[in-house]
């Protein structure tokens, strides 16, 4: 016991000698220089009706659009200090790894190689999607599995061309694969003759049908070949930054969820319900701890509004696409969208 006591005692004078080590200095992240800068670089697409095009004046809209508002809304309560690069299929990624966008939100699919050898972070699915076909009615086809020996447009440099070429191969089919850079070279090739089938994420189909010349005269096939859950992505080693665009995502879940829009917003700020207190910033100090301010998620919904109302004003029956929710109806409506709770 006697020389345990001893061992402490030395090792206690040891550590009383030795100078206090100064905190590492880390440089400003993401958040920060985005702050200093006044808006958030926003990698988008550019060529899809109801997630993200431009006017020709260049005002942007979309589903995918919103959610970068969203972003500059929790973080300026300004929706337009964000500035949208178009990023095509091919170099979506090197721009965000280059640093040329802050958050590349551009119907986009999470997966394993994306994660691990890109450098990047998924920042949670916003979209849940499939792959699927878009046919003409003339060529009296009503299946995928209909289209063995068919010429498919497809885009370069996506997880679809890949999808596309385990189904044919599966399925024992042969397969004539025309593919393009640009999502608008494939759709034009397509709707002039050049090509049997147009192939990409479900939701994609019901945007560029809209884009044919007559589009009453194509039908989308039922089948859908993969799972694409679409998911924001950034780049790895800036973890405040990653929770922030996350962050974003789940507070406009929660908002929906809780019945919080931008109808009854100044409402619920008198709400005495604690999920919704919390959410609102009325209760503790949740959007602090992220780097934003209190009332973060009352910018977003204010701005830009909650999930549903983004859902609805872009894709939803009341949109031009006329898309259903289905998957991506909330936990409690049928869907599989749920969000952490704020806690």
């Amino acid at each position: 016991m006697k020389r345990s006591l001893n061992t402490m005692t030395i090792a206690a004078t040891f550590a009383l000698a030795m100078p206090a080590l100064a905190a590492p200095t880390m440089a400003a992240g993401l958040l920060d220089q985005v702050k200093a800068r006044g808006s958030v670089s926003c990698g988008s697409n550019g060529q899809l009706p109801g997630f993200g095009l431009p006017d020709a004046q260049g005002n942007w809209t979309g589903f995918d659009v919103d959610y970068c508002r969203a972003i500059a809304a929790a973080i300026f309560n300004d929706p337009t200090k964000v500035k949208f690069v178009a990023l095509t299929a091919k170099d979506r990624f090197t721009a965000l790894q280059s640093g040329d966008v802050d958050v590349l939100i551009r119907n986009t699919t999470w997966s394993s190689s994306r994660d691990s050898q890109l450098g990047l972070n998924a920042a949670g699915t916003n979209y849940y999607d499939g792959q699927g076909f878009i046919v003409r009615q003339s060529i009296k086809v009503n299946s995928a599995l209909e289209l063995n020996d068919a010429s498919i447009c497809v885009q370069q440099g996506t997880t679809t061309e890949l999808n596309l070429a385990d189904y044919f191969r599966a399925n024992k089919m042969k397969l004539k694969s025309v593919a393009f850079a640009q999502l608008d070279e494939a759709l034009k090739a397509y709707d002039s003759g050049r090509c049997d089938a147009f192939t990409a994420d479900a939701s994609a189909l019901y945007s560029v049908r809209i884009k044919f010349s007559k589009p009453e005269e194509h039908v989308v096939l039922p089948e859908i070949i993969s799972k694409e859950p679409l998911s924001s992505f950034v780049r790895h080693g800036d973890d405040q930054w990653f929770d922030v665009v996350k962050w974003v995502l789940f507070g406009m879940l929660n908002a929906e969820e809780y019945n919080v829009n931008k109808a009854n917003l100044d409402e619920q700020m008198k709400s005495e319900n604690p999920d919704i207190k919390r959410l609102l910033g009325t209760e503790g100090s949740y959007g602090e701890q992220l780097g934003l301010t209190k009332d973060w998620v009352y910018r977003i919904v204010k701005h830009v509004g909650n999930y549903g109302e983004v859902f609805e004003r872009n894709l939803g029956p009341s949109s031009p696409l006329k898309v259903t929710r289905g998957l991506n109806a909330l936990w409690t409506k049928g869907g599989i969208q749920i969000a952490p709770p704020v806690r």
